[in-house]
């Protein structure tokens, strides 16, 4: 994201088309938390449908109301020794005028802060995929304050606030790889090495209940990706913002082909859910990288993705860490794969000038990208386990296997996602309607 790069030497002036334009991308970007919900819920069992849900759109509460009480100063504030900011006038977004505007740039402040809210609400939500079916909600609840603050905002100011150690080292995130996608992977594989695995790992099918919503959960992340990645470049006067839309279409179309070729030959089946696995892993990998590289890149960059991504999500039974939905298979890797692809496919005619190896320009952007890289990944993973460690030993982190056992959307939330109820008759349809002893609860495992 070229948050803190001027484009014109001139004074800006407010742009009432490159205005209404960030307004789209960020309700665009909005629309990817809900989809990340469908998703997520479609791939769990029946049981913890509605909690994998409920992960998601509560990371809208919480992260709103931090970004706009501290979270927005952290992240973009005035510089700090290159790691975090700091602006006492955007406290609780006081001092910003309606028409001031982000500077360098021809959107007001608070559109700008608005976007990158949507991305801030976004990053965490990621993280639940791999702890379905036995995170305390309360405990998820109390992580993401803590994670936001403590992870989510500085590394946003290391990589697209000015005067953050990887912008000025001028590592290549467009839109999110380091912060968003590798921040999320590397925290998840922190959290499930402290939490342990679900019962049944390995044992039992863990099948997704629903297709249909898993399907329906990356449409809606691909069409809001697009708000995602073209909206990073913070206008449309250019052109790069709309290379970056043509590669984010480009990529996830090949990462498909590559995840269903991969699947096809190692498996012998194209599935559905492979597919969409396929598109998430191709546009976590261009999010970085497709400003920088060409259409031809762009495809290069979605099919080692899709095929990658499609490898990596069977560590987890090699390795024995449970992720759950494959978090660190698709974000953490995908991310990682965009990232440093950079140093090898950049163009040059993108978002700057900087060549990768593949176009003459040497192994010293790519250098730039494995610090971006591996800075964030430790981070994210170490303080996300440290905190993970904290909650479990305080309040606890997991629900009780009597309830995980049972199913999480009973003891967490007191309720169900499908309700057959009405579906029997008579005799059947009082049983049907009756409710659950605590004895009767404690044996349904949906």
């Amino acid at each position: 994201m070229a948050a803190a790069i001027t484009l014109a030497a001139e004074t800006p002036t407010l742009s009432a088309a490159n205005t209404g334009f960030m307004l789209i991308c960020s309700a665009l970007v909005m629309l990817m938390t809900p989809g990340l919900a469908f998703f997520y819920g479609g791939m769990v069992r029946v049981k913890s449908t509605l909690n994998m849900l409920l992960m998601s759109f509560i990371s809208l509460g919480i992260v709103t109301v931090l970004w706009v009480l501290y979270g927005f100063s952290m992240a973009f504030g005035t510089d700090s020794g290159g790691v975090i900011g700091w602006n006492s006038d955007w406290i609780g977004l006081t001092g910003i005028g309606l028409t001031e505007l982000w500077d360098g740039y021809t959107i007001p402040v608070l559109v700008f802060l608005v976007f990158q809210l949507m991305f801030a609400v976004l990053t965490p939500a990621l993280i639940s995929g791999a702890l379905a079916d036995r995170v305390k909600f309360t405990a998820w609840a109390l992580f993401i304050t803590l994670w936001t603050t403590l992870v989510y905002f500085p590394v946003a100011h290391w990589v697209w606030g000015a005067g953050g150690w990887a912008f000025e080292l001028g590592v290549i995130d467009f839109a999110g790889g380091t912060a968003v996608h590798i921040n999320a992977g590397a925290a998840a594989l922190g959290v499930i090495l402290v939490i342990g695995k679900r019962i049944g790992f390995k044992k039992d099918p863990m099948r997704p209940h629903s297709l249909p919503l898993v399907m329906l959960g990356a449409a809606l992340l691909w069409f809001g990706w697009f708000g995602f990645n073209a909206g990073s470049w913070l206008g449309n006067d250019d052109g790069v913002g709309a290379l970056m839309f043509v590669n984010t279409q480009v990529a996830t179309a090949a990462a498909v082909l590559g995840w269903l070729a991969y699947e096809k030959i190692r498996h012998g089946a194209f599935t559905t859910l492979g597919a969409a696995s396929g598109a998430v892993s191709g546009l976590v990998a261009i999010t970085p990288a497709g400003g920088a590289v060409s259409p031809l890149g762009a495809i290069a960059v979605g099919a080692v993705a899709g095929v990658l991504c499609a490898m990596a999500v069977g560590l987890k039974y090699r390795f024995g860490y449970d992720d759950s939905l494959d978090v660190v298979g698709v974000h953490l890797v995908g991310g990682v794969i965009g990232s440093l692809l950079v140093g090898l496919l950049a163009s040059g005619k993108g978002q700057s000038d900087v060549r990768g190896l593949f176009y003459g320009g040497g192994l010293d952007q790519f250098w730039k990208q494995c610090a971006g890289v591996f800075g964030v990944l430790a981070y994210s993973l170490v303080v996300s386990a440290v905190l993970a460690l904290l909650l479990d030993r305080t309040i606890g982190m997991r629900v009780s296997e009597d309830d995980e056992v049972a199913g999480i959307d009973r003891a967490e939330h007191a309720e169900t996602a499908y309700d057959f109820s009405g579906a029997g008759g008579g005799a059947a349809r009082n049983a049907a309607q009756a409710p659950l002893a605590p004895a009767e609860n404690k044996k349904v495992d949906a």
